[in-house]
């Protein structure tokens, strides 16, 4: 089937950037992305993912992923085992 729609979309140039880069080390181009998309929409009879508001809980780990908070280093695996099992 020949390609003869349009889309068009106003978005951040940085979040265009960083997405296309990823399209690209897939082999993908923007157009083939907004295609796979569709059709997962398709096939999944709505978002291909699930949409939700995290809770407190996600937040504040999420909060702590981005700045390290309780995060610990060991030497080596063998020191991660020996504490965690």
């Amino acid at each position: 089937m020949a390609k003869t729609e349009f889309i068009r979309a106003r978005v951040e140039p940085e979040l265009k950037t960083q997405t296309e880069e990823i399209f690209s080390k897939l082999g993908l181009s923007p157009t083939d992305a907004i295609t796979l998309f569709y059709v997962q929409v398709i096939l999944h009879g709505g978002l291909p993912f699930a949409v939700r508001i995290p809770n407190n809980e996600t937040i504040e780990a999420m909060r702590q992923a981005e700045t390290g908070e309780g995060l610990r280093e060991y030497a080596d695996q063998d020191a991660l085992k020996a504490e965690h099992g």
